[in-house]
Order: C-alpha cells, then structure tokens, then sequence
C-alpha cells in the first residue's frame, strides 16, 4: 500500500479509484488461492506475505517481511515458506488463471480482443552464497553481469499484445549432481522423486501445466537455449502450437529442393538487398523498434526462418518458426511475436526491483518455489489492475 500526496483532484481521485481496485484484485486472488491451503491460518499468513512484497519496503527478507505483516520475529514467515502445508504448483495453477483472466479480460475492455496472446520464455538468475542452496551453482548470471554462486528458474510469461504482461510458471533447474548425492539432496530438501530437467524440459512442463489450465496461447516464443531443444519443438508440434524460437546461427535447416544450409549460410545467400522488409518489432521505451525482416521457407510447409537484421549495426538474429495447418505462412504475425519475447525480462526485472523476486533468504527446494509464486502472485495482482485500469 502506498500513500499518494496530490492538490489535483482527478488526480486524486484516480489514485482511489486505483487502489479500491488493487485491493479487490488482491482480495480476488487470495480467494482463488484459499483451497491451496490445509489450514486458514497458512492461507492468511500467505496473503499477509504477498501484501508485504508488493509494499514499499526498501528490502523483502524475512525480518522486512514480518515486520511489515506485523509479526514480531520471522517464525510465521519461515515456517510458511518452508513446513506449512500448502500445494506450492496448485498455488501457481490459481495465479496463472487469475493473471490470463484478468489481463484477458482487459484486452477486450480496450477492443483489443485481436491482439496476440503470446507465451514468453525465458530464465533468471539469483545470487546465492554458500553451496547449501538448492540448484545454487558456480555459473555467469547475467543480472550481475559476471561469474558467481547463484541459481536459475525458468518461467512463462503471458502477453497480451497492446494490454500486457504477467509471469505465469515457473520451475527451478537443479544440477544433475545435486539430485543424484543423497547427501546433498537432503541438505537441499530436494523432493525424492525428482528428476534432472533440462531448461528446454522445464519448459516442457511449465506449459504442460498451462495448457492443462486452458491457457490458449497464439504462439510460444523464446531465446537459442529453447530453440535449440528438439523436444520442447516436437511437444509443441505435438499440441499443434505455432512458435517463433531462436536458434543459433549454426541451426541447420533444409530448403526447398533438398539443399541443408546453416542459418548463417541462408542469410548469406539472401545478401542485404533482397528479400528483405523493414517492419517493426513493436513499441519499446523509445517507440517502435524497426528491423529489416526475411522470411525464408524450408522443406516443410509448415517450417519456416524468420531472419532480423540491425538497421544500424547489421547484426542478425534468426528465429525457426511452426505454424500449423490452417495458418497463413506469411511473416507478419511472426514477426510480432517475435516483438513480444521481451516481456519476460521486464516482468523479472519489475519483479527483482519492486517484489524481491531475488530476495528471498531461503535455500530450501520447496521455500524457493513457494517465495517464487507469491511474489508472482503480487506482480499479477499489479499487473492485471494496471491494464483494467488502462482500459477504461
């Protein structure tokens, strides 16, 4: 909760009017969450938890935490994070329900009912000292720009094309040794019948869970690490999901008429006069981001490579696209899913700055999931009021 000081009325007015409906989104939600919970006390400590997070407390630890939930010590919010019993991925389940719903429902209000819905995957880093926490390895983590002791967690982001965005799945990835050494599994509170999953497998069953929940996406889209992966691609095709995934330069794909090029050897044969299109990737902070575009078809119908090209900088990026039957295959709707990746990145770094996304001082498997999804819980009450609010 924030206090706003204005002389403007509708200014003024505005402010209540926003926070009235912050209030009854938040009180929504806990609702949706409530059958999560074996006990009342636990649900509530949970929503006093994600009140606290969505403050304006400079840092979101256990003490700030507490403090802010009018707890005397940090006890309620450990034991909520690590023994009380509550389903942490049914608790996500209702999140991403509450989040697709909200920001659908916005859209429409806005007319904007065409606009794509879009899957953004995507993986961020938290630094962690010490080797005791689950998945914590020595590895480059990109939010502090260098090598360091840190863990990573993928997620899911839904974006509605001109409303917005929330985080909607998420799933750790632990190192293949830590969940094969007893030892160290204990030590970690690493669930016995865990399995190693690769990012691209995670991804897997971050969208299993989604589309079980009736999430209807228009495309999935994501960085090399998921294009790369051959079974996130089958599944996909499998579920007849259209996707726009990047690859590396070095992904080799057949053209037409047999011949097997690198994706680097089919720009080449492009140059950069023909078969290019300058089209906009959609609006950044600086307005709309113009690329140059081509838009090559391979040996499958259905598969195709979008190419960006740097108007300044000439720097290329490719992505491998599926459309299923019944889907033009032209670049156009390609092209603005492709603009709809970013999301993601804005959606972990509004949830680091403003939630404590990468705050949490647990090093439990379970603790570090159950902080991951009320913090996705706050950003989702946020980020559905913003765009209802924007609709009107």
């Amino acid at each position: 909760m924030c206090f706003v000081r204005t002389t403007k009325p509708k200014a003024a007015a505005a402010a209540r009017i926003g926070a009235a409906l912050a209030r009854r989104k938040r009180v929504e939600l806990l609702e949706l969450l409530r059958p999560c919970f074996a006990r009342t006390q636990t649900w509530l400590q949970a929503g006093k938890y994600a009140a606290a997070v969505m403050s304006q407390i400079p840092r979101r630890n256990g003490w700030t935490i507490a403090a802010q939930a009018g707890d005397r010590t940090p006890d309620k919010t450990q034991r909520l994070l690590s023994r009380a019993v509550w389903d942490t991925f049914e608790a996500m389940g209702a999140v991403r329900r509450f989040a697709v719903t909200g920001l659908d429902e916005a859209a429409a209000k806005a007319g904007r009912r065409r606009g794509l819905a879009v899957g953004a995957l995507d993986e961020t880093g938290q630094v962690k000292a010490g080797e005791l926490t689950a998945g914590v390895k020595r590895q480059y983590l990109g939010c502090v720009g260098k090598v360091a002791n840190g863990i990573n967690t993928v997620h899911l982001a839904y974006a509605r094309e001109g409303t917005g965005h929330a985080l909607i799945g998420a799933r750790e990835w632990i190192p293949a040794g830590q969940i094969g050494d007893p030892a160290t599994s204990a030590v970690m509170g690493l669930p016995e019948d865990l399995v190693f999953r690769t990012k691209g497998q995670l991804a897997i069953d971050i969208l299993t869970d989604a589309f079980a929940d009736g999430v209807v996406l228009d495309f999935v889209c994501g960085d090399e690490v998921y294009g790369w992966c051959t079974g996130l691609r089958e599944f996909l095709e499998d579920h007849d999901q259209a996707y726009v995934l990047r690859v590396p330069s070095s992904f080799r794909l057949t053209l037409p008429g047999g011949l097997t090029l690198t994706c680097k050897q089919a720009a080449a044969r492009l140059g950069t006069r023909r078969g290019w299109e300058i089209r906009s990737a959609g609006t950044g902070s600086k307005g709309h981001r113009w690329y140059a575009w081509a838009w090559l078809g391979t040996a499958s119908a259905r598969h195709h490579l979008l190419i960006r090209r740097h108007l300044e900088t000439g720097e290329l990026a490719f992505h491998y696209c599926f459309l299923p039957e019944g889907q033009p295959a032209s670049p156009s709707r390609p092209v603005r899913a492709a603009g709809l990746r970013w999301p993601a990145e804005e959606d972990f770094e509004l949830g680091k700055d403003c939630f404590g996304l990468d705050q949490s001082q647990v090093r439990l498997y379970t603790a570090i999931a159950r902080h991951t999804v009320l913090v996705m819980a706050a950003l989702a009450i946020c980020a559905v009021t913003a765009d209802l609010l924007r609709s009107h």
